[in-house]
C-alpha cells in the first residue's frame, strides 16, 4: 500500500474511533433493580451520526489524494501520439475503447493512441473514484511565424471617414450629413452600381451635378445595410460639385505572422482585429494581400505611452500572400508560397486553451531588420475557454535584451506567436498602456478556427 493511500485509512480510523465515541455518548440509562441497563436516545444518536458524517466529510475533503482526484477534469482532449499526465497515484478499473493507453509510473499517464473517444474509470483501492472522458484529436502541426509584414486592405466599397461643409453661395452644407450618413459608414453602391474604389464615385457625382438628381447610396453600417439620397452642392469657389465627405478606399500597416499550415498554406497573422485609425471601427475587407517588411527602429514604450516599430515594406514589395477575413482574431488567407523565420521552421505542435498554463514561455518576433528573435516572457495568468473568444492569457515579457530595446510590447509586435514547451499556444494581441511590459495574448485554438482550419476533425476550409 503506497503512503497516499496509507494517509487515507489512516484518516479513516480516526473517524471510526471517533464514531464509537459518539455511540458512548448518546445513550442514557435505567436502573432494573440494581443493574443499570443502557437505553439510545435516538434525537441525540440522530445528531451524533450527522456530527460523524461531518467530521467524515471534512478530514476526507483535507486529505491530499481526495483533492487531487476532484482536481482531476471530467474530460481531456489529447491530440494522437500525446500524453496527459494526471498527478494521482492509483489504478485504472476500465478504458472503454483503444484510443487510448494508460501507465503508471510516479504519476498516471493518459496517451491519445487513435483517434476517438473513450472513458477511463479511476479507481483507489479497489473502489472506483472518477471516470475521466477522453477525446483523442488527429495529430496536428503548424509552422510557428514571428516574420514581420506589411498590410495592405481594400474595404468593400468606400469608407466614410468624416464629413466636411461645402462653400455655397447659399452657405456652407454637408450633402453627405443631410443625407444621414455618418462617419465608419460604407457606400457599397451607386444608383445600383457597385463601389470598389474612390475612382467609382466621381462619375456619379459629376453627372448628378449636370443633371440635378439626387444619388441613389446603398449605405452598409454595422452590418446593415440602408438606402438613401444625396444631392451634391457646387462649391462657389472651384465651381466642382461635392458630397461633403471624406471617403477612403485602402489602409496599410504592419504586423507579425503567426502561423501557417504546411499543407493547405492558410495562415494567420496579428491576431486582433484591423480598425480604421480614422473611425476606429473594424474595416470590412473586400481584398487585400500581405508583403515582406524591415524593422528600421523603435518607439520604446514607457507608461502610458505605447512603443511602436517603425518598418517599411520590402523593396521588392513581393506579395507572399492575400487577406480573405479581417477578425476579432486576427487577418487570415493564402500564403503565395511557404516562408521561413530561421528558427522555427518545422512544424510544431499546437495547444489547446485548457492545455496553456501559466508559467515560463518564449515569443518570436522581429526587432532588427528582419531577423526573428526568440524573446523570454513568462504567462501570468490564463483563461481557458470552451468557446472562441478574445484575451485568452495575459503575458509579461521578461528578456532583459527586448525590455532595452523595446520597454515591453510595442505595436506591430501583435500576431508574435506564442510558444510553450515546444507547443504553439497563441500570439501576442494588445499592451497594457500603463504596463508596457504587459499585455494579451489570444489562444491559438480559437485563429485556427477563424481560419477555417478544423482541428478537430482534420477537415480543413478556406478561410472567408
Amino acid at each position: 500500500m503506497n503512503t497516499n493511500i496509507g494517509i487515507v485509512f489512516s484518516f479513516y480510523s480516526v473517524i471510526f474511533h471517533l464514531f464509537q465515541a459518539t455511540l458512548n455518548s448518546v445513550g442514557f440509562g435505567v436502573y432494573v433493580g440494581t443493574r443499570r441497563v443502557k437505553t439510545l436516545d435516538f434525537d441525540k444518536l440522530r445528531k451524533g451520526i450527522g456530527a460523524f458524517l461531518l467530521v467524515s466529510f471534512i478530514v476526507l475533503s483535507m486529505a491530499t489524494p481526495f483533492q487531487k482526484y476532484v482536481n482531476i477534469p471530467k474530460q481531456l482532449v489529447l491530440f494522437q501520439g500525446q500524453t496527459a499526465h494526471v498527478p494521482v497515484f492509483g489504478s485504472v478499473q476500465t478504458i472503454t475503447t483503444n484510443a487510448v493507453s494508460v501507465h503508471q509510473k510516479e504519476k498516471l499517464a493518459i496517451s491519445g493512441e487513435h483517434v476517438g473517444e473513450s472513458d477511463v474509470i479511476l479507481q483507489m483501492a479497489g473502489f472506483p473514484i472518477k471516470q475521466v472522458n477522453v477525446k483523442v484529436l488527429p495529430d496536428f502541426k503548424v509552422v510557428p511565424g514571428g516574420q514581420s509584414i506589411g498590410v495592405k486592405l481594400n474595404t468593400v466599397g468606400v469608407l466614410v471617414v468624416g464629413h466636411h461643409l461645402v462653400e455655397t453661395e447659399q452657405g456652407k452644407q454637408s450633402p453627405g450629413e443631410t443625407a444621414g450618413i455618418q462617419v465608419g459608414d460604407s457606400i457599397t453602391h451607386i444608383n445600383g452600381k457597385k463601389i470598389e474604389k474612390m475612382t467609382d464615385v466621381s462619375p456619379f457625382i459629376e453627372e448628378a451635378g449636370k443633371t440635378g438628381k439626387p444619388l441613389r447610396l446603398t449605405v452598409a453600417r454595422d452590418r446593415h445595410t440602408f438606402e438613401t439620397t444625396l444631392t451634391p452642392l457646387k462649391d462657389k469657389h472651384d465651381q466642382a460639385y461635392r458630397i461633403g465627405l471624406y471617403i477612403r478606399d485602402s489602409a496599410a500597416g504592419i504586423g507579425t505572422m503567426t502561423f501557417f499550415d504546411p499543407k493547405s498554406n492558410i495562415y494567420g497573422a496579428l491576431g486582433h482585429v484591423i480598425s480604421d485609425m480614422d473611425t476606429r471601427k473594424p474595416i470590412v475587407v473586400r481584398d487585400g494581400t500581405i508583403v515582406k517588411s524591415t524593422v528600421t527602429a523603435i518607439d520604446k514604450g514607457r507608461n502610458g505611452s505605447p512603443g511602436e516599430k517603425l518598418a517599411r515594406f520590402s523593396s521588392d514589395k513581393q506579395v507572399i500572400g492575400d487577406i480573405k477575413t479581417n477578425s476579432p482574431f486576427g487577418i487570415f488567407g493564402k500564403l503565395s508560397q511557404p516562408i521561413q523565420n530561421g528558427i522555427f521552421d518545422k512544424p510544431m505542435p499546437i495547444a489547446l486553451s485548457t492545455d496553456v498554463k501559466k508559467g515560463p514561455a518564449k515569443i518570436l518576433t522581429v526587432v532588427e531588420q528582419d531577423r526573428v528573435e526568440a524573446f523570454d516572457v513568462e504567462i501570468v495568468s490564463v483563461t481557458p475557454q470552451k468557446f472562441p473568444a478574445t484575451k485568452g492569457m495575459v503575458i509579461k515579457v521578461t528578456d532583459p535584451r527586448l525590455l532595452e530595446k523595446t520597454g515591453g510590447i510595442v505595436q506591430g509586435m501583435s500576431g508574435s506567436p506564442i510558444i510553450q514547451d515546444g507547443k504553439l499556444v497563441g500570439a501576442v494581441t494588445h499592451v497594457f498602456v500603463n504596463d508596457p511590459t504587459s499585455g494579451y495574448g489570444v489562444h491559438i485554438e480559437w485563429m485556427l478556427h477563424e481560419a477555417g482550419i478544423n482541428i478537430y476533425d482534420k477537415s480543413e476550409q478556406k478561410a472567408s
